[in-house]
């Protein structure tokens, strides 16, 4: 029968392996000079790694960073206006019952990159093609803070109008038909966006005495209305009528589409206003122009 042999403290399963001399490794060991990769090499740059870990990121100053977040929001405002989107107000009743005096409106613009370019019913805002603005509604904000807001498309600016496109190159615009509606092509326009109980859907003047029609609309040009045709400086304000103005230029109630800055899509401001502006569907009944 076997005896059994009494364990003496050198015989016991220590924790931590021995070295040579016979002293038991720190625990630190394995953390310190024994970690592991995934293949299972020792990293022997453990200690630098953790001492670069605590080292402390240099961070910039206060000042430093408030103007490098300046000079970003600056950029990226700039880069909104020139390509994306821009503010406008409405300064007159031209655009009743749509727009009202004052509206805030936004204006985009991918919608016209490249070849695209206005369609007909588009709200647009261009800039002024010379002499259909007022001085004052041309010059824009006159405080200094609003003048380099409206510089990166914070603001309004001045001297731009909005209206309703009505015909483009190559369309013969005129009024009206029995019923008192424009025609474009000869296909009359259903316009439901104008006031209620108009006599005439042209500018009107006794009526819808005053019948007028276009020559054709030239290359890269386009015709242009107010919502508002009884108030609303706008090409057929401007069309030639020689038994009226003799020493009138026919051309003058054309806007060239360089000139335009974007299509009105929304109403953002006052609250009571919000709304989404589309192309109103009697446009697609046009027929291309002859």
């Amino acid at each position: 029968m076997a005896s059994l042999v009494p364990v003496t403290s050198d015989d016991r399963v220590s924790p931590h392996p021995h070295d040579e001399d016979g002293d038991p490794r720190s625990s630190s060991f394995s953390d310190d000079a024994a970690e592991e990769t995934a293949g299972g090499t020792t990293t022997e740059a453990a200690p630098a790694g953790r001492a670069r870990r605590r080292r402390k990121r240099k961070q910039l100053p206060l000042w430093q960073e408030t103007i490098l977040l300046l000079v970003v929001a600056l950029t990226l405002a700039f880069v909104i206006k020139a390509f994306f989107l821009q503010a406008f107000y409405i300064p007159s009743e031209s655009m009743v019952p749509g727009l009202q005096v004052n509206d805030r409106i936004l204006v985009e613009k991918p919608s016209y990159w490249g070849d695209n370019g206005p369609e007909r019913g588009d709200v647009v805002v261009f800039e002024d093609p010379g002499g259909w603005l007022g001085p004052a509604a041309a010059e824009g904000p006159s405080n200094p803070i609003a003048q380099v807001m409206s510089k990166i498309g914070l603001y309004p600016t001045g001297g731009h109008l909005v209206k309703r496109v009505i015909g483009l190159e190559g369309d013969v615009v005129s009024c009206c038909d029995e019923q008192g509606r424009i025609l474009v092509n000869g296909q009359p326009l259903d316009e439901p966006y104008l006031a209620d109980g108009l006599q005439c859907n042209g500018p009107e003047v006794n009526g819808c005495t005053a019948d007028w029609e276009t020559v054709e609309v030239p290359e890269g040009q386009m015709f242009v209305m107010g919502d508002n045709r009884a108030q609303s400086e706008d090409s057929a304000a401007r069309i030639c009528d020689p038994a009226v103005n003799t020493a009138c230029t026919t051309g003058r109630e054309f806007v060239d589409t360089d000139l335009v800055v974007g299509k009105v899509f929304a109403v953002v401001w006052p609250r009571s206003s919000w709304d989404w502006l589309e192309r109103p569907a009697t446009f697609a009944d046009v027929p291309d122009p002859q």
